[in-house]
């Protein structure tokens, strides 16, 4: 099992975040910035974590979207980011609802093929759990085998593919089964 944590992000690892956020905009990747929230548009990591504690917050999130947590995957024993993953407190929103589900993560290009996917999708289960959230929708891309694989490793039992834009996404439910565990 991967060595790893998730953190809520600080100025603490601006250096890495920014880096980070460099590698996906360089990267040939479909999926660019999944998980990330604002990320891409965002002129400095003050100005990201700013906008994700709004977000994070129901009573201040902006009425057009959904209340959610972005997490940073540090990796233990030598404190660097190895990815990013979100939880979207709740579903009732048309797109999460039909095809972006409860989270959205994106591991590091050079950090892939080591388990973390799996291990971020399992430690925010245990948010989701701490959340009360009972069943999870994860979605991902028809020919994201690798994604696919850390979702079943997690219990995502399939539903059904759609068509989104074109690109053909795969539907995953996830039942939590937890119950007063807690990271």
């Amino acid at each position: 099992m991967p060595d790893i944590k998730l953190i809520e992000p600080t100025l603490d690892y601006e250096d890495d975040i920014w880096r980070f956020r460099q590698e996906i905009i360089d990267s040939d990747d479909t999926d660019k910035f999944a998980g990330c929230g604002n990320l891409e548009e965002c002129s400095s990591v003050k100005e990201w974590i700013d906008t994700i504690r709004v977000e994070s917050n129901i009573e201040l999130c902006p009425k057009d979207k959904v209340p959610s947590t972005i997490y940073i995957a540090v990796r233990l024993h030598d404190n660097k980011i190895v990815g990013i993953i979100d939880l979207r407190y709740h579903i009732n929103h048309p797109i999460l609802s039909t095809w972006g589900g409860h989270m959205g993560y994106y591991v590091r290009s050079c950090e892939r093929r080591n388990g973390y996917a799996t291990e971020m999708l399992r430690k925010n289960l245990l948010n989701c759990n701490r959340l009360g959230i009972e069943k999870v929708l994860i979605t991902c891309g028809a020919s994201n085998y690798a994604s696919e694989k850390a979702i079943v490793a997690n219990g995502g039992v399939f539903e059904k593919q759609i068509e989104v834009d074109g690109e053909i996404i795969k539907r995953f439910w996830i039942t939590i089964k937890y119950k007063d565990t807690y990271i």
